[in-house]
């Protein structure tokens, strides 16, 4: 799964401009489903057909987009001013390289005698080596979109340090899952939708939610985790399974849903944990608010430092939450 998670890491998919991912996931899934498209929004949906008429919906959704920047002024200088798209930890990011969509390095740094707690839009720039504003046009215009640039790090203990975790690796989860169910043919009819738009209000999962109007709703997403020094007090751990959602600042999960991922983890002897987020949100509140409402929950992977150049999770997590997700969907009838 790190190799799928290399290719995905290294496309750019800053929301609102997911189309290089889309392609790199369409292409590791074009034989595992019976149908696949992209809708207006550019959510890449993968349909999986049970043959049964009048089947029961089950909609799965990992968000294709990461935080990023976009270019909204060029100084005479060359150096280059950024507005922030979705949630930018600006201390986090601070230092960083850049990578733009059409290939052009940077780094994002602060002015000079600004205090890291004063980090903002406002006070840092990019610098692209340009030698004036007429040298920077040539390879950066306004409107021009750029993220953190791409690495994945390989740790002790089959743990990863990376860029853009949140939320590839919920989308490797959704493409491992689907691979794995290649040559099964489900209960249900699933819908594997990798969203557009997460980051900056759920609007990919909206809009596909209310298209599908799914019976059944699970997102998979990275949440935080609380084993760090000083850090705020949580429950989820990395290395200690996948996490199961029970609320989060957006959403309060069915409780049958619920109980689901926690039998289904405890028959399958898969390691669990379980998940509650004080802040913040997923797609699964668009699934669960969808037309007259689903049965929805959540599979989380704790990761650290989250907003970061060094998101960091464990593989065996991911492993456990790919487990869960594909013994749940064999069981999902039982809540009916």
């Amino acid at each position: 799964m790190v190799d799928i998670l290399q290719k995905l890491v290294g496309a750019v998919s800053v929301s609102g401009s997911e189309e290089a991912l889309s392609e790199v996931i369409r292409e590791f899934i074009k034989d595992c489903a019976d149908e696949i498209k992209n809708d207006a929004l550019g959510n890449l949906i993968a349909v999986k057909k049970s043959g049964k008429p009048g089947a029961k919906k089950i909609m799965m959704a990992a968000h294709m987009d990461e935080i990023g920047f976009i270019v909204t002024f060029i100084e005479d200088s060359g150096f280059i001013k950024v507005a922030p798209i979705g949630g930018i930890r600006w201390p986090a990011v601070a230092y960083g390289e850049i990578l733009f969509t059409n290939g052009q390095a940077g780094v994002l740094v602060p002015e000079g005698k600004i205090s890291p707690n004063d980090y903002s839009s406002a006070n840092m720039y990019i610098d692209i080596g340009a030698k004036d504003k007429a040298d920077a046009e040539t390879s950066v215009k306004i409107g021009d979109i750029c993220t953190l640039a791409p690495k994945i790090i390989n740790l002790m203990n089959n743990r990863v340090a990376a860029s853009k975790l949140d939320d590839k690796i919920a989308c490797v989860i959704l493409i491992q899952t689907l691979l794995e169910l290649k040559d099964t043919v489900p209960p249900n009819d699933l819908y594997f939708v990798f969203t557009t738009q997460e980051e900056v209000g759920v609007r990919g999962a909206k809009t596909s939610a209310q298209a599908i109007l799914p019976d059944y709703a699970i997102a998979v997403d990275v949440t935080a985790t609380g084993d760090t020094p000083e850090c705020q007090p949580m429950a989820s751990k990395v290395g200690s399974g996948a996490a199961i959602k029970i609320m989060d600042g957006l959403v309060i999960c069915h409780r049958d849903m619920i109980n689901l991922f926690l039998k289904t983890a405890e028959e399958k002897n898969i390691p669990h944990q379980s998940e509650i987020l004080a802040q913040g949100g997923t797609d699964t509140i668009a699934m669960q608010t969808a037309g007259t409402g689903s049965v929805a929950g959540a599979i989380s992977i704790p990761t650290r430092y989250i907003h970061s150049g060094v998101e960091l999770c464990s593989m065996d997590d991911v492993r456990a939450c790919v487990d869960l997700l594909k013994f749940s969907l064999e069981k999902i009838d039982t809540l009916a």
